[in-house]
């Protein structure tokens, strides 16, 4: 992630010209001895450090990406808020809903800006969908399925990381995917009241790895150790609008690469999404209810950002261009001091989603989501 924050910063003046702050690439934080410093000669940061709090007490640096584990978000958060940073930092900021309020009040009390990865939700395709719902052309919502399938776990020998561990990782692919889910579910039908779930975890125990890693390495001979936090987790959702829902991720679907969407229906048609068709949109709206049928509509630049990116409808865009459409909206959130895009006020209202997963999963009862 901290290469596609990289890039993203370097598209942003080529897609966004009209924003006149523009970026200087400071310094590079990472641990593992060596890699900073590849990243400093790869992309042209002025400096590398091992250390992130080097990088909160750089009074060169104005802003920064937070792309580290999840354990690390609330402490370099804060920090860096404190600093008088402004934070772009991934999902699913901390490990419960309390990480993520203290990031968002540490933001709130310095004045800075803090824009959540929660990169779905800009796709044109997805803003175009928000407002075909919101305008009524599906009628009144009543049901939503949300998927997000993934293999990048299926593999056996996957090395045993920081990832699987409940107090570096905290609740797997409920941080990992099920946020993207609580996040779309919320961008597009509002607020989440109520809700029951179940997870499982399918590969119990893997290799601990034997050196250092990166992404979803592969590691075999390591001392085997307990995965400790879920690959799978389905939940039932109420919405405060009445409508009902279905949320179901697994990062360990054989298969299954990159398998996300949703399907919303109404009282008078349906709008449908496929990550793996990022572009298109299935709609269904009219007046026969029965044997209705879908169409596919190709997005264009009347849709969302996508006019920054292609010149018309059926021009492919891609998962690195919503990185790009992520970084403009927190430089333009910086140049003007009003925030645009997902917020960590939505990262807190997403967490308290997955909170309430977690207590669901406990009692094995419905329980309500806090709404502060």
């Amino acid at each position: 992630m901290g290469r596609v924050h990289t890039q993203a910063y370097a598209r942003v003046p080529h897609h966004f010209p009209q924003l006149a702050l523009r970026t200087e690439l400071v310094t590079v934080a990472e641990e593992v001895p060596g890699r900073a410093e590849q990243a400093a000669e790869q992309y042209g940061f002025a400096s590398a450090v091992r250390d992130w709090r080097e990088v909160a007490a750089d009074p060169r640096v104005g802003a920064v990406s937070i792309t580290a584990p999840n354990f690390l978000h609330r402490e370099i958060g804060v920090a860096m808020a404190g600093a008088g940073k402004h934070l772009w930092i991934e999902k699913p900021v901390g490990l419960t809903a309390d990480d993520a309020r203290a990031v968002a009040d540490a933001v709130a009390k310095a004045g800075v800006q803090g824009t959540v990865g929660f990169n779905y939700r800009n796709a044109p395709a997805v803003e175009a969908a928000r407002d075909l719902i919101a305008a009524g052309d599906i009628g009144t919502v009543t049901h939503v399925r949300i998927r997000l399938f993934s293999d990048y776990a299926a593999h056996p020998d996957g090395a045993l990381t920081w990832r699987y561990e409940r107090e570096r990782g905290g609740s797997g692919v409920l941080g990992d995917l099920a946020s993207h889910g609580a996040d779309l579910a919320r961008f597009l039908l509002g607020e989440i009241t109520s809700l029951t779930a179940d997870t499982a975890v399918f590969v119990p125990e893997r290799a601990r790895p034997t050196g250092t890693t990166a992404g979803h390495t592969l590691a075999t001979g390591g001392a085997p150790g307990t995965v400790e936090n879920e690959d799978y987790v389905s939940a039932l959702l109420r919405f405060a609008s009445g409508a009902r829902g279905v949320l179901e991720a697994c990062r360990v679907s054989v298969g299954e690469q990159n398998s996300y969407g949703f399907e919303v229906h109404g009282t008078r048609g349906a709008v449908f999404w496929d990550f793996r068709r990022m572009n298109e949109l299935g709609v269904s709206r009219g007046t026969t209810y029965q044997d209705q049928p879908v169409s596919t509509v190709y997005v264009g630049p009347g849709a969302g950002e996508f006019g920054a990116f292609q010149p018309g409808a059926a021009n492919a865009m891609g998962y690195d261009d919503l990185k790009v459409i992520e970084a403009y909206r927190f430089l333009r959130s910086i140049a003007e001091g009003t925030p645009y895009g997902a917020t960590l006020t939505d990262a807190v209202r997403g967490a308290a989603v997955l909170d309430a997963m977690a207590r669901s999963v406990e009692s094995g009862t419905w329980v309500d989501v806090p709404t502060a």
